[in-house]
């Protein structure tokens, strides 16, 4: 009878142990994992079950596990990680002026611009260039009425095209002593028009420009001229480098940086252009789009004389230049020299 009864408590405690085995190492998929653990209460109350039968549930289980698909869980590394990704995915395909970051946008800068600006100044500090005595800005009558102020401004503009200051200025001395006024323009004939200009660049067509400017601002101005860009660029032989410095000289207003010939040489020289420019206004568009506003007015003026004086055209002195190793086109230039 003992024995019996050891026996049959022996066998009860050989399936309590082979229960406990398939339900710790048999296959169970993620899903049903998460299903077995919500479901451990219940198992504590349902007793004993035989061993049989929990074989056979586990077989059953483990053969629909295999047709289960396993789903991907995100952790919180991975969150991460992908994050950084996009983030340097969104960075390398930025355009050539800017890169975006989240929603933000950062501005394209040359390098190390500043102190090359502070370069320049120190550079220009003379004032003695041609621009500094002989720019446009110091070509009209101050002592004239306001209307006739401007009208003085954008004339002189309009001859400097293509022509030095000096000889602009000369050209602006003979015609206010003619008498640089819309009425007496319009009465003068234009062959003694283009002697008093003469030997400005283009002489010919200016005297024509010139002729039919006055025209519409006596008919459409009142005997002024224009009061923005817009305006002053439907004037015949006047651009967007006019029509800007005409604001900032004639109207006190600035409203762009005015690029000649020699701000767009210098702008591409020292690389402040993201990619190179082929025309004085992509330059415009170009600088405009990271040098700080308030160096607009300046920029023009310091420019033009460091291009009349050091950053010439031809034959450069970049080994006396203090941006010589700041300068991309100043170090190919400087190479090999001491």
């Amino acid at each position: 009878m003992n024995n019996n009864i050891l026996m049959i408590m022996v066998s009860k405690a050989a399936k309590d142990i082979r229960t406990e085995l398939v339900k710790r190492y048999s296959f169970r998929t993620r899903r049903q994992l998460s299903s077995q653990v919500h479901a451990a209460g219940s198992v504590d109350e349902q007793g004993e079950a035989c061993h049989e039968n929990e074989l056979s549930d586990s077989k059953e289980v483990t053969t629909r596990g295999k047709n289960v698909k396993r789903q991907h869980v995100s952790v919180a590394y991975e969150v991460c990680v992908k994050n950084e990704c996009d983030r340097k995915e969104d960075t390398m395909h930025g355009d050539s002026s800017t890169a975006q970051t989240g929603n933000k946008k950062l501005k394209w800068e040359p390098k190390n611009w500043r102190e090359v600006v502070n370069n320049i100044r120190e550079m220009r500090k003379q004032r003695d260039a041609p621009v500094d005595t002989m720019g446009c800005d110091k070509c009209a009558d101050e002592d004239a009425r306001p209307e006739e102020t401007r009208y003085h401004s954008l004339v002189s503009l309009m001859l400097s095209s293509q022509t030095k200051d000096a000889v602009t200025y000369a050209a602006m001395q003979r015609l206010r002593q003619h008498g640089l006024t819309v009425s007496n323009i319009l009465n003068t004939d234009d062959k003694t028009l283009g002697e008093l200009i003469y030997p400005v660049s283009f002489w010919k067509s200016k005297v024509n420009y010139i002729k039919k400017t006055t025209q519409i601002l006596r008919d459409e101005y009142n005997g002024d001229i224009p009061d923005s860009v817009e305006k002053l660029c439907k004037l015949p032989g006047v651009g967007p480098k006019m029509a800007h410095l005409c604001m900032k000289t004639a109207w006190g207003v600035l409203t762009g940086i005015g690029v000649d010939t020699h701000v767009h040489r210098i702008s591409n020289r020292l690389g402040w252009v993201p990619k190179a420019t082929k025309t004085p206004e992509a330059t415009r568009v170009a600088l405009e789009s990271w040098l700080p506003t308030e160096l607009w007015d300046e920029v023009n003026n310091l420019m033009v004389g460091f291009g009349q004086q050091l950053c010439k055209p031809v034959n450069p002195l970049c080994t006396t230049c203090l941006n010589r190793t700041l300068c991309p086109f100043g170090r190919s230039q400087c190479r090999g020299k001491r």
